[in-house]
């Protein structure tokens, strides 16, 4: 079908984009850098770092990461932090999740200094989003999302929008994106979490249904209004004994049998992650430029 929202072509248009500004910043000799702290040795977060070098390097953006111990101490880490928040040469700082349960996540984000967070979980700038103020970063994945509607011409504007999950990373900037008043927004959002009664009946309201609660193909074609926008946030890991490694990813919504339903859907692998990426180096530029003023 043609109704598939083609996350690796959007993220193209931006690492583009993003390219041209990295050129830009160096015509005046500034280069951009990124640091990306890995704590421990999660085998996820070694890919997920290594995604995001390799397209640094593409773009031109200068990267590197530092890896510590998984007995690392929050005292330690908190440290590091503090010395690249004061090292000019690095315009953003990404701490990879996940952390030693021994590490306080929230503690760690709100360390980093906000002009160098481009992941956009600081405390100020979640404040920032909240109120309407252009000035911080958004958090990548939602902003990922954001830029995928925008860029495949989803008219937002009076939009019943349903945010399936509430989480701090993806549900609840979501919800603030979309809701704030200005283009590419003013949505009507409802976010839908688990102790929502008659989840399905909200979900059919939607004329787009963003999934981001972390429950395999938990969304099923009964759920979505026939000619719905639907994006899969989603990233589950489920037992596949036809596969060599015993498991398979699959997203939030049930893709074969929503797909026909749908008016535009994203793909599970191709949608979303790819968006990640673009933003958090989109952003970084972007904090390079701010430095750079």
């Amino acid at each position: 079908m043609s109704n598939l929202i083609d996350g690796r072509a959007i993220a193209q248009q931006i690492h583009t984009e993003t390219g041209r500004r990295v050129a830009s910043l160096k015509d005046r000799g500034i280069t951009p850098g990124l640091v990306f702290i890995r704590v421990g040795e999660d085998p996820a977060s070694q890919v997920y770092v290594g995604m995001k070098e390799k397209k640094s390097a593409e773009l031109g953006i200068r990267s590197v990461t530092r890896v510590l111990p998984s007995a690392t101490s929050e005292a330690d880490l908190l440290a590091l932090i503090g010395q690249l928040n004061a090292d000019p040469q690095w315009h953003g700082i990404l701490v990879q999740a996940p952390l030693p349960r021994h590490i306080d996540q929230s503690t760690v984000y709100a360390h980093v200094a906000p002009s160098k967070d481009v992941d956009g979980f600081h405390p100020l700038n979640v404040g920032k989003l909240m109120l309407g103020d252009a000035d911080g970063f958004i958090p990548c994945t939602p902003g990922g999302v954001h830029e995928l509607l925008v860029r495949s011409g989803v008219k937002l504007e009076g939009a019943e929008v349903v945010v399936l999950g509430r989480g701090n990373i993806v549900g609840k900037p979501m919800a603030s994106i979309l809701l704030q008043k200005g283009k590419n927004a003013n949505s009507t959002v409802t976010v839908v979490h688990s102790g929502t009664r008659d989840v399905a009946g909200h979900c059919r309201r939607a004329d787009v249904l963003i999934a981001a609660m972390g429950v395999p193909e938990f969304v099923k074609a009964d759920m979505v209004k026939p000619g719905a926008v639907v994006i899969d946030v989603g990233v589950n890991r489920v037992p596949d004994a036809s596969a060599k490694s015993g498991t398979r990813l699959v997203g939030d919504v049930a893709f074969a049998e929503v797909q026909p339903v749908a008016g535009l859907i994203t793909p599970n692998p191709g949608g979303v992650g790819p968006m990640t990426i673009a933003m958090l180096l989109a952003n970084t530029a972007r904090a390079a430029e701010s430095a750079g003023r």
